[in-house]
């Protein structure tokens, strides 16, 4: 019994020997590489190339839920789906009724907003870290491609959360910063454009953008840059910016800057794509009665429908058909936007300019030139209905009514009904 006890006590040793000898190492998975080590030095060249796709990715992930809020809240059209009651009742105010902070009109796009913008910031920290050989230009080219894809998607989501605020400073998302109220995030955004625009500055792509060449993605930072001088009413900025951009007046409508999509691998569908006759997405009435006989705006992103679709009270023969398949791409800014804020930058100041960018909108669509007043205040009713026609189903009427205290004029489609002034803050991010 001793001789065995003796023999179970080494072999334990030697176990345990065995054990203390073994150190088990965190070994990366190859299929999905550490973002803490991708940002502090374990980037290779093809590993930021890969951030860069999919920074560029990620910004369609949800997308949809921004533009189906805010064109609904607008009453742009209406989805007349019957998926969900709240699309019909939550976003048109049924009964008086708010916006919920714990629901997915609120939160699906809050949370891909600021998804897009962390993928961002893991593309910045890995370019500034990278142990790859590369010139200060080509190290730039992906700094400067992701701080301008973190502007634009705080700023989509400023446009819903409006005076709510929002944070801009997420760099560390461990310690973030406050919430920054409207005019302040404005400015934050524009500074980080401003940063973002210098980084590009002589800067060099080791990566395909979807978004174009660096000088393209350059001038879609001041077009963008252009969106938030518009917001804050600086028309010198948005004159500056503008004419740092594609803008053409007499260039095709439709150049710019679009989301793209395919099929097959990692790729996304386009889910703002309507099957003809089938999907009930319907413009709004009052659209449909104010469109002049003959724009090709009106006609080229709707369909007559020989029966209507109706729910909830609600009931239109016009379906929405802003693209054509579910592959087409979808423009986050065009030169018919570039043109139309040119002319707003220059109501007040040149208002000949302006009837002439406008008249190069109208004719573009088929239209006769515009041959009313000319005082500031009828050319601003002559944007606001070109703007509405021109970019419908971009997500910008509602923006477009609120920054001229014009809410009231959007119509309420059933008693008790409200326009909402903004989205609340999700509860998941409150105080």
């Amino acid at each position: 019994m001793k001789q065995a006890s003796i023999k179970i006590g080494i072999a334990v040793l030697a176990l345990l020997t065995f054990l203390s000898a073994c150190k088990l190492e965190n070994i990366p998975n190859p299929n999905a590489p550490d973002q803490i080590n991708l940002e502090n030095g374990g980037a290779t060249l093809n590993d930021l190339r890969l951030l860069a796709a999919g920074c560029e990715s990620v910004l369609r992930v949800d997308m949809e839920f921004y533009y189906w809020t805010v064109n609904i809240v607008g009453r742009e059209y209406w989805d007349l789906r019957n998926t969900d009651p709240r699309y019909t009742g939550e976003l048109l105010g049924k009964g008086g009724g708010g916006l919920d902070d714990n629901g997915f009109l609120t939160t699906r796009s809050y949370s891909a907003r600021y998804r897009a913008v962390r993928t961002a910031w893991v593309q910045i920290h890995a370019a500034q870290t990278s142990p790859a050989t590369l010139t200060p230009a080509q190290r730039n080219g992906f700094i400067g491609h992701a701080r301008t894809l973190i502007a634009y998607s705080l700023l989509l989501e400023l446009n819903r959360q409006y005076t709510n605020g929002i944070r801009t400073d997420v760099e560390n998302p461990d310690r973030l910063g406050p919430f920054r109220p409207y005019a302040d995030a404005l400015r934050d955004i524009r500074q980080i454009l401003d940063q973002a625009y210098n980084e590009l500055n002589g800067a060099e792509f080791l990566f395909t953008s979807t978004l174009g060449n660096v000088e393209r993605v350059r001038q879609f930072n001041r077009a963008i840059a252009a969106r938030v001088a518009m917001y804050q009413n600086d028309k010198g900025a948005m004159r500056t910016a503008l004419q740092q951009t594609w803008l053409d007046l007499d260039g095709s409508m439709d150049e710019g800057v679009y989301y793209v999509f395919g099929a097959g691998g990692n790729n996304l569908f386009n889910p703002l794509f309507t099957v003809p006759f089938q999907t009930a997405y319907v413009a709004h009435p009052q659209f449909v009665a104010n469109a002049e006989p003959g724009d090709q705006r009106f006609a080229k992103k709707t369909t007559k429908l020989a029966m209507p679709f109706a729910t909830d009270g609600l009931s239109g023969d016009v379906q929405v058909t802003l693209v054509s398949s579910n592959t087409s791409p979808f423009p986050i800014i065009r030169n018919e936007e570039l043109i139309l804020m040119w002319a707003e930058a220059n109501i007040g100041s040149n208002n000949a300019e302006a009837v002439n960018a406008i008249n190069k909108v109208r004719n573009a669509a088929g239209l006769g030139n515009y041959t009313g007043p000319t005082d500031d205040a009828s050319l601003v009713n002559q944007l606001l209905h070109e703007r509405r026609y021109s970019l419908f189903g971009e997500g910008h009427r509602w923006i477009d009514m609120r920054r001229y205290n014009r809410l009231n004029q959007i119509p309420i489609d059933r008693p008790g009904d409200v326009v909402h002034e903004k989205f609340p803050r999700p509860i998941f991010d409150q105080p």
